[in-house]
């Protein structure tokens, strides 16, 4: 992570912001191409099916927009994301279903995103938010930030793929099964999340975090998510493969000339993303 804090450049700031959105979802384009999106529907912050449908079409939108180059998502007030809007859902009859795999395909749509996403926890962390999370590719949290694996609570189930590939079949085991609270804490010795900070400095870090990526090469940043991101899934000669495809035409962009230019002179690099 860069020295450089936030703190310098308060995420309230918006002297350099394009803001667009909806009543519960709040989207801040920042000149640095770093993208602020928030989820406020109060008091959990559960995605219902318009909330998801707006969600869905910043993202399309981010992913086609070139001069992105990082996003930021978090919640509004005292929630991150409490998943599916569960009132609303009783309300669905035979569409149950169906929402449940419109909401499958708004994750998959996170993870498989062309820029990293960082997952700004602030508050809980519950359901379907706990797989929100999971999808993003770096996790920061508050101190006040709790995960809840909460299927089994609700007879359903959820987060049986990513979370045991992320921290491990027996601490997901420990998590999925009970339906109970993690705290902050125990989220980051589990690998959950990356770091834990007060409350009132969490934007900032996640941002900052966002900033760092944002002044890296695009192109690289790019190839890097989609390798890590298949890491599990490839044999060592798959990999290599693969690998190979994705160094090719990096080695031959202007960005890694640029690079190397800026390390020789010890000068900080500009990237175009060519």
């Amino acid at each position: 992570m860069s020295d450089k804090s936030l703190g310098e450049t308060p995420a309230n700031d918006t002297s350099e912001i394009d803001m667009t959105g909806s009543d519960t979802l709040h989207v801040q384009h920042r000149d640095n191409g770093v993208v602020l999106i928030e989820i406020d529907r109060p008091p959990a912050n559960a995605l219902d099916l318009a909330t998801r449908t707006r969600l869905e079409a910043v993202l399309d939108g981010i992913e086609t927009d070139l001069t992105v180059r990082a996003v930021v998502l978090t919640g509004r007030g005292k929630s991150f994301c409490a998943g599916d809007d569960l009132r609303e859902a009783m309300t669905r009859g035979d569409d149950a279903l169906a929402s449940l795999s419109q909401f499958g395909r708004l994750l998959d749509k996170i993870e498989a995103l062309r820029v990293p996403v960082i997952a700004g926890v602030n508050g809980a962390c519950v359901g379907g938010g706990l797989e929100l999370a999971l999808c993003c590719d770096v996790r920061v949290a508050s101190e006040k930030a709790f995960f809840i694996g909460a299927g089994v609570n609700v007879g359903l189930m959820a987060s049986v793929y990513r979370l045991p590939r992320l921290i491990g079949v027996a601490q997901a085991k420990a998590m999925l099964l009970t339906g109970l609270r993690t705290q902050a804490q125990t989220a980051l010795a589990y690998g959950l999340v990356t770091a834990v900070h007060p409350h009132e400095s969490l934007l900032n870090e996640a941002m900052a975090i966002a900033d760092r990526i944002a002044s890296r090469a695009p192109l690289s940043v790019e190839a890097t998510k989609r390798m890590v991101g298949q890491a599990f899934d490839l044999d060592p000669q798959e990999a290599a493969a693969a690998i190979g495809r994705e160094v090719a035409p990096l080695a031959k962009s202007d960005d890694h000339k640029a690079g190397i230019m800026a390390f020789v002179s010890r000068e900080e690099p500009v990237f175009n993303r060519r």
